[in-house]
């Protein structure tokens, strides 16, 4: 096995096209069934269609719809195939399928290169195509052979994957709830008794893990990604804590929703990775995490430091490091800088989260 300090080397990249698809969009007029909803007197769903969105699904993918057409005819007609509940975030209305495409990713807080659409039309799929050419496209007819593609075939599905749609479901409840609630934000946010657990990555959490820093994009500090053998080095080893957060409410579980990287030298703690899912972006995790490091740091009575490498999408963990007590120290040649935490106190964390910290 490789030393961990060649483990830690550069980040691992990903093209266009080999990035992994969060999400499969879908148009429904002779694409999910064959017809047209408001001209045919029935509309079929095209075979295969149900047994591709299953397999998909149990990947941990997931599916949306972009499609032209009366929206309660269309869930009403999803509803009666018994396929509506596959489909989240969906967009069915009359406006362009790059628009849809758009308030899908937006709405799922992913990135737009992680999209697939699938149409028939090829002058929708092109339309897409110019508007958002990170999105991939795909012949409706050409949909047998969806699950064969490698950006469709994960090389591992984790009991969080298996679950994802739902968690995206509960957490549209959630959002759906917190538009309706007439208060402050922060007395919902104590509505929801949070419980943020964080604790040292188990054997069992390592494929979570290296699931994490493949997905996540926006709410990580330096974009690099480990495989398996990677994390399992550092979890073993005695100079590095690699952390993991779990987080529920009375919704249910988010699941497991961060990661961090510590290197622990005698008089100095280095963050060498710290990353969150876009889900909880809204419920202040992030704050809580880095605040319980400072404070075990404080504790130990380190030096804390932290690693950041900017991205198109991680500038918000930058300026959540600033917030944070964190200031550049130093920059190093490939784009690395270095934080350096000012020793303030970092608080106690929001009364409406209990913490549980095992590290």
């Amino acid at each position: 096995m490789s030393s961990i300090s060649e483990t830690l080397t550069p980040p691992h990249t990903q093209d266009s096209a080999a990035k992994p698809v969060k999400c499969v969009v879908w148009d429904l007029d002779d694409t999910i069934w064959h017809g047209t909803l408001l001209e045919d007197a029935e509309v079929v769903l095209r075979p295969g269609v149900v047994a591709v969105l299953r397999a998909l699904d149990e990947r941990g993918i997931l599916n949306s719809i972009a499609s032209r057409n009366e929206a309660d005819m269309a869930r009403n007609r999803l509803r009666a195939a018994g396929i509506d509940e596959y489909f989240v975030h969906p967009q069915i209305g009359w406006g362009a399928k790059s628009a849809s495409i758009r308030a899908i990713a937006e709405g799922l807080n992913i990135g737009r290169d992680t999209l697939l659409f699938v149409d028939d039309q090829r002058v929708e799929r092109d339309e897409v195509a110019f508007q958002h050419p990170e999105v991939r496209t795909v012949d409706a007819a050409d949909i047998k052979e969806l699950c064969e593609r490698p950006d469709l075939n994960p090389p591992f599905v984790t009991s969080d994957a298996k679950m994802r749609r739902r968690l995206y479901q509960a957490e549209s409840e959630r959002q759906a709830d917190e538009q309706r609630f007439e208060g402050p934000s922060d007395e919902f946010l104590a509505s929801l008794n949070l419980e943020l657990t964080i604790y040292r990555t188990r054997d069992e959490d390592l494929r979570r893990a290296e699931e994490l820093t493949v997905r996540t994009n926006q709410l990580n500090t330096t974009g690099i990604s480990y495989s398996y053998d990677e994390l399992e080095a550092v979890r073993l080893s005695p100079n590095h804590a690699l952390l993991i957060a779990d987080l529920h409410d009375r919704y249910g579980g988010y699941g497991k929703i961060g990661l961090v990287l510590i290197e622990q030298k005698q008089s100095d703690w280095t963050i060498k990775l710290l990353l969150m899912s876009c889900r909880v972006m809204s419920r202040g995790v992030g704050r809580i995490l880095v605040s319980e490091i400072v404070r075990r740091s404080q504790q130990a009575g380190v030096n804390l430091f932290a690693d950041f490498i900017a991205t198109p999408r991680n500038r918000m963990m930058y300026v959540a490091y600033k917030f944070a007590g964190f200031s550049e120290v130093s920059s190093a040649a490939d784009g690395t800088i270095l934080f350096q935490h000012d020793g303030s106190d970092p608080g106690q964390a929001p009364s409406y989260v209990s913490l549980t910290s095992d590290w």
